[in-house]
């Protein structure tokens, strides 16, 4: 699909890349970023966390599998536009049902591949995350340049609003669990609703702007707060939220909804250069010493120095030290900033939500 014709990825400092169209035929602008997993595109592509960002698959060959109605984590593709160096046509996999071009093409997605995947990335790497645009229509580097220029930055974005639920609902038909979850939707991703349900949770999903007087009247026996796009600082509804309902309820946060409960008991946060996304990222738990490896997808960071004196930093990236844990001594709310469903990735933080559930019995 479109094998041969040209297509142009321009970066917000100028420098240009030169491939071929993928996917759908058009132009497509967002915050261009890497994941360094070397499966799982077909998730990566369907969660909400990704939206308004352009993802760059570091492995070479994307599209082996093919893609399948079942490994995804929301009803679309929620990237803005999809990067990668050489595509496979006749994906090898029982339960695909189509190639990953076509997979695009159906959902208007812009896409370039045929381009030096590791160059842009090691840029990104140097240069810091920045807005870029992918075109297969519209090849002068000047007009696209234009074009690029009237794109905001990613930081000060609230994205929540754009992926939140419309109205809460009930997931799942079996509702034999033993607690009552209310899952705060700023970008919720499905497995993280299969693993509280499988750990014993009736889960009601509450879109991002629910009130702290709705969650109460609701009275469940805990709150998730899920991960979701943008800068969390933006989220002023979600962080007003959480500051009602703290200690009134436990709460769990994962990855915005680990940034959301920081500000809201008072820490700061900031935006990373080039973010963290992948599925083999390092973690130390300081409370038992264990390293996990973990699946992560964030472009902003909790500031260790600004937490309060009741909040203890429980997890750290062993790569370069940022903040992937915190937990509260006076009250029961804890939270990590990677993803302990992990879809895709390893499944060394599930005993996470086991932890939630130990909190909720207590």
């Amino acid at each position: 699909m479109n094998n041969n014709k040209p297509a142009i990825l321009l970066l917000g400092d100028g420098r240009i890349f030169h491939g071929g169209a993928f996917g759908s035929i058009g132009e497509t602008t967002g915050e261009v970023c890497f994941n360094t997993g070397m499966t799982g595109y077909q998730e990566i592509l369907t969660d909400p966390s990704y939206c308004r960002q352009i993802v760059t698959m570091t492995a070479p060959h994307i599209g082996n599998c093919g893609v399948n109605p079942d490994d995804i984590e929301s009803d679309s593709i929620q990237v803005a536009g999809f990067v990668i160096k050489e595509e496979t046509n006749i994906p090898s996999n029982w339960r695909s049902t189509q190639s990953i071009s076509s997979y695009l093409y159906d959902h208007g997605i812009v896409g370039i591949k045929n381009i030096d995947t590791r160059a842009l990335t090691r840029h990104i790497r140097d240069e810091g995350a920045m807005n870029c645009i992918i075109s297969s229509i519209d090849l002068d580097a000047v007009s696209l340049k234009e074009k690029l220029a009237k794109i905001p930055s990613m930081a000060g974005l609230d994205l929540a609003l754009e992926v939140t639920a419309k109205n809460s609902y009930t997931w799942a038909k079996n509702r034999t669990g033993k607690y009552l979850v209310a899952a705060i939707d700023f970008g919720i991703k499905r497995n993280i609703l299969r693993l509280l349900e499988s750990y014993g949770c009736n889960v009601t999903v509450f879109p991002a702007q629910c009130t702290a007087d709705e969650l109460l009247k609701f009275n469940p026996d805990g709150i998730l707060l899920s991960n979701g796009p943008g800068d969390p600082a933006a989220v002023t509804y979600g962080i007003d939220m959480v500051k009602k309902i703290l200690g009134q309820k436990p709460i769990f946060g994962i990855c915005l909804g680990h940034q959301i409960l920081a500000l809201a008991l008072g820490a700061k946060t900031y935006k990373l250069k080039f973010g963290h996304r992948g599925i083999n990222h390092p973690v130390r738990n300081n409370e038992t010493g264990v390293i996990e490896i973990t699946s992560q997808n964030h472009g902003f960071a909790v500031d260790l120095d600004s937490l309060p004196q009741n909040v203890i930093s429980t997890h750290v990236n062993l790569n370069d030290g940022t903040s992937e844990g915190i937990r509260c001594k006076d009250i029961p709310a804890f939270s990590v900033q990677y993803h302990p469903e992990a879809s895709p990735g390893p499944h060394d933080s599930r005993y996470l939500f086991q932890q939630f559930v130990d909190m909720m019995h207590a």
